[in-house]
């Protein structure tokens, strides 16, 4: 049953939509799964997808599943690039991994147009400009 199942509650592992590059013709992002903790992840997998309404009627992308492998402590790995088109779409990541032998998971969810330059702050580890949605449950 599920009240028998631990909690396994995720601190300290953020996902962060993070501005890469400006120039005036154009910006480039990246997704990024970020590891604060003090220790290494293990086998990481990443699920993402984007849905919502475009002009009115409803679009869904393509779900991209992603195997990170093991993330070290205190360190980022980039997930995907991702387009500015998709900004005005809900972008969803789902996360899980192993710790120290316990399964953990959690979605991480970018509501439509939250990607703004308003919402940018420093992303921890990887210092640039970001969006980040952090690992507390």
């Amino acid at each position: 049953m599920k009240k028998d199942l631990p909690d396994n509650i995720v601190e300290g592992v953020d996902v962060a939509v993070v501005l890469e590059s400006e120039s005036p013709e154009a910006k480039v992002w990246n997704v990024y799964l970020i590891n604060e903790k003090n220790v290494d992840l293990q086998n990481v997998l990443v699920s993402s997808k984007g849905y919502g309404l475009k002009d009115g009627r409803e679009v869904k992308t393509t779900t991209l599943r992603h195997s990170l492998g093991d993330i070290s402590a205190q360190s980022a790995v980039k997930i995907e690039a991702i387009d500015t088109a998709v900004f005005g779409l809900t972008n969803e990541y789902w996360v899980s991994y192993y710790e120290n032998g316990v399964m953990f998971d959690k979605k991480y969810i970018f509501l439509p147009e939250s990607i703004v330059d308003e919402n940018l702050i420093k992303a921890p580890l990887i210092g640039k400009p970001g969006v980040m949605i952090g690992g507390l449950s």
